[in-house]
C-alpha cells in the first residue's frame, strides 16, 4: 500500500458522532423557531416584546424584541431575540393591538419549503456525506472494503519484467518445452497460419525452490509481453462469491491487455479436488468452477497464456489437468551438477569471490540442493566472510555455509562433559571408519564433533562421488551399516549403548522398510511391493488406516524380514569394527584434540594401524 494514504481508524466514527451532536446542539436551534401558546403571544405583544411578526393562514411567525440585560449590562440574550412560531386563532383585534404597539407586520403565503429543507433535506445530506466520506477510507487500499471483488494480482508491464532464461539456470529441459509459447507470443501467425493452437494451460510442477516462478517470471521477460502474478491462496475470502469475482477481474484485466501471460504460483491452494475430505470448502469450489468456466471461456488465439505452479500436483482437481485445461506439464526438478554450478554461478555475479574459491568444488558437495538452496548458500558465505571482516568469499566460506545448511548452526554455547564428548567421538568416527571400510560408499569429507542444530552432537559429512538416480540392493545395506557404525562402536568401546543413535537406528530402520515392503528386495517375500499410496494430509479423515492389504501373518513376516536385515548389517558393523578397534581409538583421540578432521586424516591413521582392507 502506498504509504501516503492514510488507513481507517475508527476515529473517524467518533469525530462524526461529535460532529453531528454540536450541530444539533447550536446549529439546529438557530433554524427551529419555539413554538408558544397564542395567550403567551398576546402578553408578549402587550408588553411590548414583540419586535415583527410574519402572518400566514395557519400560523404567526415572529421575533421578540432583544433587551439588555439590565443586572450584568451584557448584550441582548438570545431568549429576548428568540424566533416563535404560534397558531394562528381567529382573533379580530390582533392587527389593532400590533399597530397599537408598532409591531412590524408582513402577511405570507404558507410555504414549508424552506423548513422543510433545512430541518429534513440538510441533515440527511450530512448523514450521507459522511457515510460515503467512510465509504471511501474503507476502500482505500488493495485491502479495501470496496475493491473486495477486484484482482490482487500484481502486473508487470513488458519494460518491467527484467528476467529473462539467463538468469535461470539448471532447468534447461524446461526451458525447451517453454520455448514453444515465447515462439508463439512473438509471432501468433505462425502458428495460426496451419491452423495450431498453443496450449491454454501450462502446468509447472516441481520440488519448493527449483525455480518455477523465476521460470514463469523469465518466459515473459523473453516473450516481452505484461505478466500478471498471482497466488492460489489469494482468490479466496472470508466474504462468499468473492473468489469468483476475482478470477473473473483478473481474465478480463488479461484480455485487454493480450498478449499477456497470467501466472498463478501454488495453484494447489485453490485447485484442490472438489467433495474430498470430510468437510467440503463451498466458497473454494465455486472459485475453482469459476476458474474452469474462464478457461473454457477464452479464445486462445487473443493471446493470454495461463501458467501454474505447483509441488503437489496429486492433489489437484482432474478437470483443472484434462486436455484444454492445464494441458501442458512441465516438470522443473532439482538440478543435477551442472546445473548447480551454473546456479552457483549466477549467484556468486552480485558477490566478491576469491579466485581460489571454487564453485565446482560445491556443486560436487550439494546433491539433491534446489535453486533457494543454493542462493541460501552464497549468501550465508557472504555473511561468514563480513563477519570475519575478509574482502573477498573464500572457499572455507562456502564449505561452511554448506555445512549450516546441511547440519545447522553451530551451537559453540552448548558444552559438553569430557565423557559425553569423547563418546560423541567415538560415535562419528564409527560411522567413518565403516563407510570408507566398505566400498562404494560415498566419500567421508569431514567429522566433528562440534554440537550444531537443534539435537546433533556431532556429525559425518559424506559426499557422492556423482549424481545418483538408482540404487541396488547392496548400496542400500551399505548405508544402513554405516548407520549402525556409531551404535556398535560405542559397544565395543563403553560395553553398553546410549540414546545417540536415535535418529541413525529410525532411518536405519526406514531403509530397511523400504527394502522390503516397497522395493521387493526380500528373498522370502519374492517380488511382491506392499507399500500402499500414501495419502496427502488434507485428505485423512481421522480415522485410522489399515496398516495394508495384506494378512496379519504377512505383516509378522515383514516385521522379520526387517529385523533380519538390521540384524545381518549390524552382525557385519561389529565384526568390521573389532579389526579396527585401533584405528578408533586413535581417530577418536585425534578428535578430541582439534574436534574437527577429514576423511584424509582418518585415512592416514587406518594406513598406519594396518587397518587398510
Amino acid at each position: 500500500m502506498d504509504p501516503k494514504q492514510k488507513q481507517f481508524s475508527i476515529w473517524y466514527v467518533f469525530v462524526a458522532l461529535w460532529a453531528l451532536m454540536l450541530i444539533q446542539i447550536f446549529v439546529a436551534p438557530l433554524f427551529n423557531p419555539t413554538e408558544i401558546p397564542y395567550s403567551e403571544f398576546k402578553a408578549a405583544v402587550t408588553a411590548d416584546k414583540v419586535e415583527e411578526v410574519s402572518i400566514s393562514p395557519s400560523v404567526i411567525h415572529g421575533r421578540m424584541k432583544p433587551e439588555p440585560d439590565s443586572a450584568k449590562g451584557s448584550p441582548p440574550v438570545a431568549k429576548d431575540g428568540r424566533v416563535f412560531d404560534t397558531v394562528r386563532v381567529e382573533d379580530p383585534d390582533l392587527v389593532r393591538d400590533l399597530g397599537t404597539h408598532h409591531v412590524k407586520v408582513t402577511g405570507v403565503i404558507e410555504s414549508t419549503f424552506v423548513r422543510d429543507l433545512l430541518s429534513w433535506v440538510v441533515p440527511i445530506a450530512l448523514f450521507v456525506g459522511v457515510w460515503l466520506f467512510l465509504l471511501r477510507r474503507m476502500g482505500q487500499g488493495q485491502g479495501g472494503f470496496m475493491t473486495v471483488g477486484r484482482s490482487k494480482a500484481k502486473i508487470y508491464m513488458e519494460k518491467e519484467v527484467k528476467v529473462s532464461f539467463a538468469d535461470a539456470a539448471g532447468v534447461d529441459e524446461a526451458k525447451e518445452e517453454l520455448q514453444e509459447v515465447i515462439e508463439f507470443l512473438k509471432t501468433p501467425e505462425k502458428f495460426r497460419r496451419l491452423g495450431g493452437k498453443i496450449p491454454k494451460g501450462i502446468l509447472l510442477v516441481g520440488p519448493p525452490g527449483t525455480g518455477k516462478t523465476l521460470l514463469a517470471k523469465a518466459v515473459a521477460g523473453e516473450a516481452a509481453v505484461p505478466f500478471f502474478s498471482t497466488s492460489g491462496s489469494e482468490f479466496v475470502e472470508m466474504f462468499v462469491g468473492v473468489g469468483a469475482a476475482r478470477v473473473r477481474d483478473l481474465f478480463i484485466q488479461a484480455k485487454e491487455k493480450a498478449p499477456c501471460i497470467i501466472f498463478i504460483d501454488e495453484l494447489d491452494a485453490l485447485g484442490k479436488a472438489r467433495g474430498m475430505g470430510p468437510m467440503a470448502h463451498e466458497e473454494r469450489e465455486q472459485t475453482l468452477n469459476q476458474l474452469l468456466s474462464e478457461m473454457d471461456g477464452f479464445d486462445p488465439r487473443v493471446g493470454v497464456i495461463l501458467m501454474a505452479a505447483t509441488n503437489r500436483p496429486e492433489i489437484l482437481d482432474p478437470a483443472l489437468l484434462r486436455a484444454g485445461r492445464f494441458d501442458r506439464h512441465v516438470l522443473v526438478d532439482r538440478p543435477d551438477k551442472a546445473g548447480r554450478l551454473a546456479i552457483l554461478k549466477i549467484h556468486a555475479r552480485s558477490v566478491k569471490l576469491a579466485s581460489e574459491a571454487d564453485l565446482e568444488a560445491i556443486a560436487i558437495m550439494t546433491p539433491g540442493f534446489v535453486g533457494a538452496d543454493l542462493a541460501n548458500i552464497i549468501n550465508e558465505a557472504a555473511l561468514l566472510a563480513v563477519r570475519r571482516d575478509k574482502d573477498k568469499i573464500e572457499l572455507a566460506d562456502l564449505q561452511e555455509a554448506v555445512e549450516r545448511v546441511i547440519a545447522g548452526l553451530e551451537k559453540k554455547n552448548r558444552v559438553l562433559n569430557p565423557a559425553e564428548k569423547e563418546r560423541v567421538a567415538h560415535h562419528e568416527v564409527g560411522h567413518a571408519l565403516v563407510a570408507l571400510s566398505i566400498p562404494g560408499t560415498d566419500t567421508v569429507q569431514k567429522i566433528s564433533i562440534i554440537p550444531r542444530g537443534i539435537a546433533a552432537l556431532g556429525y559425518t559429512i559424506q559426499l557422492p562421488t556423482e549424481d545418483r538416480f538408482l540404487m541396488t540392493k547392496s548400496e542400500l545395506e551399505n548405508k544402513i551399516a554405516v548407520l549402525l557404525g556409531g551404535r556398535v562402536a560405542e559397544e565395543i568401546i563403553y560395553r553398553e549403548v546410549s540414546t545417540g543413535a536415535q535418529d541413525d537406528l529410525l532411518k536405519a530402520t526406514d531403509i530397511a522398510k523400504s527394502m522390503v515392503k516397497a522395493y521387493g528386495m526380500s528373498e522370502k517375500l519374492g517380488q511382491i511391493s506392499f507399500e500402499r499410496e500414501r495419502q496427502p494430509l488434507f485428505l485423512q479423515t481421522g480415522q485410522p488406516q489399515p496398516p495394508g492389504d495384506y494378512s496379519e501373518e504377512t505383516s509378522r513376516e515383514i516385521d522379520c524380514e526387517v529385523r533380519r536385515i538390521i540384524d545381518e548389517q549390524y552382525a557385519r558393523v561389529r565384526t568390521l569394527l573389532d579389526k579396527r578397534q585401533d584405528a578408533l581409538r586413535e581417530a577418536a583421540a585425534l578428535l578430541l584434540g582439534k574436534e574437527t578432521m577429514t576423511g584424509e586424516d582418518l585415512k592416514v591413521i587406518m594406513a598406519k594401524s594396518g587397518a587398510r582392507q
